[in-house]
């Protein structure tokens, strides 16, 4: 099993070859292609972690769609003096599917 630690909108996600992940905003279009930077590489029993070896790997994924995440709902609350605040949060996430890893 081939899979790649790759470096993606600011997390590192676990990904092989198929896999849809969701990352934050990247700016690109849907249906265009993208390379991923990988920070370690699996092939079975064999590991590549040294940085030369890595420069050489290419991860490479289909953007799908540009979307926003749940709304996440922020309160705060001040006891006996009337303070109260309601805030509201939607992340703007972009679903990007693994087509190969070479």
């Amino acid at each position: 099993m081939v899979y790649a630690i790759v470096r993606a909108g600011g997390h590192q996600e676990k990904v092989s070859v198929g896999d849809l992940i969701t990352v934050d905003r990247l700016q690109a279009a849907p249906g265009s292609s993208i390379e991923l930077p990988a920070l370690l590489l699996v092939d079975g029993e064999k590991v590549t972690s040294a940085a030369a070896d890595l420069a050489k790997v290419k991860v490479t994924a289909e953007v799908v769609e540009n979307l926003r995440g749940e709304k996440i709902v922020i309160q705060k609350y001040k006891n006996k003096t009337g303070y109260k605040k309601r805030q509201g949060f939607r992340a703007a996430l972009t679903k990007v599917k693994v087509t190969s890893i070479a």
